[in-house]
Formats: structure tokens, C-alpha cells, sequence
């Protein structure tokens, strides 16, 4: 055969083809037309559109001309082998998976092609089923970081919204909402479990209203103790206070003209909320200590993760607040609503986390991304996020597997590893050790918010707080939504 021989051949009968994958295009360059021949039967019969070149100049040129969604390279090829083309590969089309077929399946050669930007490395005898597996599994990963990439360009030219994924009927809904509120004065309230992302929507907001050239503060009112809180928000003057050595302005002077983000307002003092509702009813406060009025002009945007109606009912937040803040209420979705977008978050936190420690591009595996789907994720998007930088910072190579993933992730029973970690433990000491994972398990979904945990496990706070010193649980520092 000719070295510019070039063929193309379609499935022949749709009661074959894969699903989709008869739209998707494979590209074999290959020059044993045995090796050819093999492969393009194989993928007709899955419904694939395949197309074979005998060596990389008339590949290249195919390249350069068609589009495809997969490469089958032979790294042994007449003149410049696989792995030399693989860079000229890259820079004509720089997503398309690139499969390596070869004889020589040493470390060397591996290493070499997922250096130079191979998806996967398969040896000659190939199995059909692995081989169909890792091509499926190539494209859709393909598939799914294209459309990260086209979501985020869509929503920068729509809106100005960075770090938000999503593409399901429930977000395509609040990000249509959050720029229809965006450029309105109104107070906006941000209701939504812990790690659904609260934090980003308010940042959205102040991106696309006309105050997006001033100040967004953030503050987290169960961070701060309550009686440094008044003095966080409003200021203070010289000798309000024993420690008050010079004035300071509070949040809401270095918030003027911008947006203050009131996250977990539910957990504010009855004393607290008099005080801000008179600021958002009147727009002038005091420094504490101080004698005149402060004018400012001020968005709030509050947030929460408890139900503030319920805590109305309670007594445990004021009524006239309540409904001052929930002018505009939008509704964050847990991600276990939203799994259609598990695979485009676990994409986009997969390439950030690797070129934030300078590692080459991870991929999740099939089986990997199954577990993914059926997990409930009670920690939402940030336990995701977790969840991909454990398995970029672990991994020794470019593939995620199920053995990467958190044990919760994949069902672990904290009994049956605890017994084959310490067969002679007694089993007070087992309870113990299990009672101590349990807290700092709910801990680490409630982003270390104690009163949220011991809510969680109906049970007073102070005795969380007993039980975290007995059983020596580490508590780490909260972060925000």
C-alpha cells in the first residue's frame, strides 16, 4: 500500500452503532494494515466513524484538514515514530486524545508518550473491551472538559461569573436569576447547605452590578465572636473598648459604594440583628463609642445554611429581619439535586489543582467517575473540590482511580478497617475510635461550624465540645462557602 494511502469508512447499520458515538470520529494511523484492518472493524461494529492513515505526514495532513474526536497512534511508524509526532500533534490540535498503540510496551515508552501528551498507552495484543473502554472513555472526558471550557466562555460573555460550574436545568435557572438581580439595588438572600458555593453566587451578584468597581467584603458572622463583631461591622472610636487604642472603620465604611456578604447570618446574636436591621432600614450607623452618624451606601447579600423561617418560629432570629433580608431569595442546589454536573466540576478541579502543583493534566477514570455519580456528596461541591485535590496530589500517574478517592466516597466501614488495623483492640476502644471519625467526619462537611454539627447530631453544643477534647478530634480552621 501506498504511504499517502488514506480511507474512510462509515458503521454500517445503526442497530450497531454505540449510541452517539456514531456521530464521533476515530483517526487510525497505523502502517500494518493487519493492525488497521483489525481496529476499523472493530470500531464500525461500535458505530464510530473510523478514517486510517499509513503514516504520520499523510495523518498530520488528515489532521489538519477533518476533525476527530479520538487518535489511535502506532508508535512504531516508517520515518518519525508516534511519540516524535505526538508534539506536532498537540500544537495542530491540542485537546484531541491521542491512544498509543504499540509492540513495546516498555516503562520507557510509556512514560515518554503520557509526557508528550498520550491520553493512555495500549500494548499489542490489545483486549477488545479494554481498548472500546479506554476510547469511551478518552472521548467523554474529552467531551467534558470542552464543555467546561465552553460553558465558562459563554458565561463570561453573558455574565461575569468565574469558578462556577454548571450546566443543569437548576443552575442555568439561578444563573439566569442572578443576572437578572445583579444591577437592582435589592438585599439578596443566599440560602443553601454548607459547600454549595454561596460565597461565589454573591461574588457573581457584585461582578454584574454597577458596583462591581467597588469594595465586595466578606465576612463570616460565625467566625467572629459576637462581642467583636458590632466593632467588626461598624467601627469603633479610641477607648470604646480596653483594647481600642487608635479608631478603625468598620466593614461597612470599607464596604461603601460596593457589597458587604453577611455569610451565616443565622447564627448572629438577638442583640445583633436590632442593630443591623436599624443600618438597613436607615443606612446610617455609629462607631461604637462614637457620638455622630455614619452615612453609607451599602448592598447587603447575607447567606445561610439553616432555615431562617424555621428560626423565625424558633425565636431564634427576628421576624422583621428576616423579611428585610429575604427580598430576593435564591436557593443554592445541593450537588446530590445536580449530578449531571459532577462530571464537568470534577474536570475543572482536576486541571486547576494540577497546574496549581505543576503536575501533568489527570484524568478520572471510568470507574472512578461511577463512584462519583453514586455518591450523595452531604459535603456538596467543596467536598468535590477535596476530593480532586486528593486524587491529583496522590496519583503517580494521569489517571484518578476509584483507590484515589476519600474512603466515605467508596462506602469504607470504619468497623471492618478499624478491626483489621488493630485486631486486639477492645471494643471500647473501637467505639471510641469510631465516634471520634464520626465527629470529625461531620466536622469537615459542616466546614468545621460546630453549632451546625451539634444541630447535625441533636445534641447541645457544650456537649460536642466535651466530647471533641475527650476524644482528641482535630478541629481545623474554618474556611468560607
Amino acid at each position: 500500500m501506498s504511504n499517502t494511502a488514506v480511507t474512510e469508512r462509515n458503521a454500517p447499520d445503526s442497530s450497531q452503532a454505540g449510541g452517539s458515538a456514531r456521530s464521533q470520529r476515530i483517526l487510525i494511523i497505523d502502517d500494518e494494515a493487519g493492525i488497521r484492518d483489525s481496529l476499523e472493524t472493530l470500531l464500525m461494529l461500535e458505530g464510530f466513524t473510523v478514517e486510517m492513515a499509513v503514516d504520520g505526514s499523510s495523518g498530520l495532513d488528515l489532521l489538519g484538514r477533518h476533525h476527530y474526536d479520538l487518535l489511535l497512534l502506532d508508535l512504531a511508524l516508517p520515518g518519525d515514530s508516534g511519540i516524535d509526532l505526538l508534539p506536532r500533534i498537540k500544537s495542530l490540535v491540542p485537546d484531541l486524545p491521542v491512544i498509543m498503540i504499540t509492540a513495546y510496551g516498555t516503562v520507557g515508552n510509556v512514560v515518554d508518550a503520557i509526557r508528550a501528551g498520550a491520553s493512555n498507552f495500549v500494548q499489542k495484543p490489545w483486549d477488545n473491551e479494554k481498548l472500546l473502554a479506554d476510547i469511551r472513555a478518552a472521548i467523554g472526558r474529552n467531551l467534558a472538559e470542552q464543555e467546561v471550557v465552553q460553558l465558562k466562555r459563554t458565561l463570561k460573555q453573558r455574565y461575569s461569573f468565574h469558578n462556577i460550574v454548571g450546566k443543569s436545568d437548576v443552575m442555568l435557572r439561578l444563573f439566569d436569576m442572578v443576572a437578572q438581580v445583579a444591577p437592582s439595588r435589592s438585599t439578596v438572600l443566599i440560602q443553601g447547605e454548607s459547600g454549595t458555593g454561596k460565597e461565589l453566587i454573591a461574588k457573581a451578584i457584585h461582578a454584574n452590578s454597577p458596583r462591581r468597581d467597588h469594595a465586595f467584603i466578606p465576612v463570616n458572622t460565625g467566625s467572629v465572636p459576637s462581642d467583636l463583631l458590632e466593632s467588626t461591622l461598624f467601627g469603633h472610636e479610641r477607648g470604646a473598648f480596653t483594647s481600642a487604642v487608635a479608631a478603625k472603620k468598620g466593614l461597612f465604611e470599607v464596604a461603601d459604594g460596593g457589597t458587604l456578604f453577611l455569610d451565616e447570618i443565622g447564627t448572629m446574636s438577638m442583640d445583633m440583628q436590632a442593630k443591623l436591621l436599624r443600618v438597613l432600614q436607615d443606612r446610617r450607623f455609629m462607631h461604637l463609642g462614637g457620638t455622630h452618624e455614619i452615612q453609607v451606601d451599602v448592598r447587603i447579600v447575607a447567606a445561610t445554611n439553616v432555615n431562617l423561617q424555621n428560626a423565625v418560629k424558633e425565636g431564634r432570629f427576628r421576624e422583621d429581619l428576616f423579611y428585610r433580608l429575604n427580598v430576593i431569595c435564591l436557593e443554592l442546589p445541593p450537588l446530590r439535586a445536580r449530578k449531571e454536573d459532577i462530571p464537568l466540576l470534577a474536570a475543572h478541579y482536576l486541571k486547576f489543582y494540577a497546574e496549581e502543583n505543576g503536575f501533568p493534566a489527570r484524568i478520572l477514570s471510568s470507574e472512578a467517575l461511577r463512584v462519583m455519580m453514586d455518591y450523595e456528596w452531604p459535603g456538596n461541591v467543596r467536598e468535590l473540590e477535596n476530593a480532586m485535590e486528593r486524587g491529583v496530589v496522590l496519583s503517580s500517574s494521569t489517571e484518578i482511580t476509584p483507590e484515589l478517592l476519600p474512603a466515605q466516597l467508596r462506602g469504607t466501614s470504619y468497623s471492618t478497617s478499624l478491626l483489621e488495623q488493630k485486631p486486639d483492640a477492645s471494643l471500647f476502644d473501637v467505639m471510641e475510635e469510631i465516634e471520634r471519625r464520626i465527629i470529625a467526619d461531620r466536622l469537615e462537611r459542616c466546614n468545621w461550624n460546630q453549632t451546625e454539627a451539634a444541630e447535625y447530631f441533636r445534641i447541645p453544643l457544650s456537649t460536642l465540645n466535651q466530647k471533641i477534647k475527650r476524644l482528641s478530634v482535630e478541629v481545623k480552621k474554618r474556611i468560607r462557602d
